[in-house]
């Protein structure tokens, strides 16, 4: 019996790796340059402000609502922050994660319309049994307690 396999054209599934490990590494080299971009734009957001503290810059809602996340990114960001968890999560953490990970320098509303949307992605996740709810927080600032979030036992 072969431990090895065979291939009809080995050129071919060489050529395809190849291919797949270059569009890879063309696609985290336009992340970086994304993540680098939406800086940059947060740092012109606060540089009005400090002119114009009233100043309605329309970037950071124009972020938030027109440029989404891709299907299933949210869910998968939530499933492997909880799966790497050492303990319970809330989604304020999760979203703090999220928006560090993304290099986004976020205000109070874009913090709450990015936590809403997580809170509704856990919500989702508890819906098809990934996620259990694991009581609320003890230690929280004014704005808590917080519900805490982990992976369902045996799930993921």
């Amino acid at each position: 019996m072969k431990d090895t396999v065979d291939y009809e054209r080995p050129n071919t599934v060489s050529g395809l790796v190849a291919k797949h490990a270059e569009l890879s590494a063309l696609r985290d080299r336009y992340k970086a340059e994304i993540k680098k971009l939406t800086v940059d734009i947060d740092h012109l957001d606060a540089a009005i402000r400090l002119f114009d503290p009233n100043a309605d810059t329309y970037a950071i809602k124009q972020y938030v609502t027109k440029h989404r996340a891709r299907k299933g990114s949210v869910k998968r960001f939530v499933l492997d922050c909880l799966r790497e968890a050492d303990e319970p999560l809330t989604s304020r953490q999760i979203t703090e994660r999220w928006a560090a990970e993304r290099g986004l320098v976020c205000d109070d509303a874009t913090y709450a319309t990015l936590r809403k949307r997580i809170g509704a992605c856990i919500k989702g996740c508890r819906d098809q049994g990934l996620v259990v709810d694991h009581g609320w927080t003890k230690d929280h600032d004014g704005n808590g307690p917080y519900k805490l979030w982990a992976l369902k036992k045996g799930g993921m």
